[in-house]
């Protein structure tokens, strides 16, 4: 059964006359009889009653009418759904993110992206740079906002911003009175650092730039997220590094302190598998560079 041969139904029980509904159709009688003879057999019953004065529908094409009438709407809203989602228009995006992305780059991009094609279904999932390289290899994800470097021919990335580190302190620190600070003004503290295992070029960034600056930090505690470090801060537990995009958390009970000098930094990319040809994957791309030019 063709969708033409459903239309040519239509028209033909709402002219009842094969020629009113082939000058309708824009053809000829022979070949549109010929369409609803074959419909009637692969349906295996009879549509129409037929003489030479009159066409009649039967009751089964009375009922195979109604339930085309309700059936032809529904595939031309799938059609043109089908049209939007080959234009990039409808689907559904899955992208990973590292949550410092949510301090300032990410919540910017998605609500442009969100704006520009409302049809499209994102779904985020916050995981480490390491878990989204992984998810990249098994297909669960589209796009990913990661901590760079990544060395991976599957990955293709391209940077959204790069930020200089500032340290974060306990409120009633006496560190929290300077406008800025050297590395060396940390060598007596207890650090609260993220994992080597979460982020390990920014992990060994730091402890170079202590090194450098003549001490090997005290590691008070490692943690998985920027904010546990900020919320252990808070605490009195230590101090910690963190991205300057960081102030943007407005965390009560600590204060940022720039630093002199050479101080760590970070890169933020998005990421995507390079074989990877979806319209939608590039779309995101194009809104990404829209943004940050």
């Amino acid at each position: 059964m063709e969708l033409r041969q459903i239309e040519y139904f239509i028209v033909v029980a709402e002219e009842l006359h094969f020629g009113r509904a082939a000058k309708r159709l824009q053809m000829t009688q022979p070949p549109l009889s010929q369409q609803i003879l074959q419909l009637e057999r692969e349906l295996g019953v009879k549509l129409f009653e037929r003489s030479k004065r009159h066409v009649g529908l039967t009751n089964a094409g009375k009922v195979f009418l109604q339930e085309v009438r309700q059936i032809l709407p529904q595939l031309e809203q799938a059609k043109a759904a089908a049209l939007r989602a080959q234009m990039g228009m409808l689907g559904r995006l899955v992208i990973g993110f590292v949550g410092s992305a949510t301090f300032d780059i990410l919540p910017i991009i998605v609500r442009e992206f969100q704006e520009q094609f409302p049809n499209v279904d994102l779904v985020l999932r916050e995981m480490a740079t390491p878990m989204q390289i992984e998810a990249f290899h098994k297909k669960e994800i589209d796009i990913g906002f990661v901590r760079t470097p990544v060395v991976d021919p599957l990955i293709s990335l391209m940077s959204v911003n790069q930020e200089t580190c500032i340290a974060v302190v306990p409120k009633l620190h006496p560190l929290a009175k300077c406008t800025s600070i050297s590395m060396g003004d940390l060598s007596t503290e207890r650090f609260i650092l993220v994992e080597r295992e979460v982020w390990s070029s920014w992990y060994d960034d730091i402890i170079t730039k202590c090194r450098d600056a003549g001490f090997s930090p005290i590691i008070r505690q490692d943690v998985k997220e920027i904010q546990t470090a900020v919320g252990l801060v808070a605490a009195g537990l230590g101090i910690s590094i963190v991205p300057r995009s960081t102030l943007n958390l407005h965390a009560r009970d600590v204060a940022y302190v720039s630093i002199e000098g050479e101080a760590p930094h970070v890169e933020m990319s998005i990421a995507w598998r390079t074989d990877d040809n979806s319209i939608m994957v590039k779309q995101f791309i194009d809104t990404v560079t829209s943004i940050t030019g």
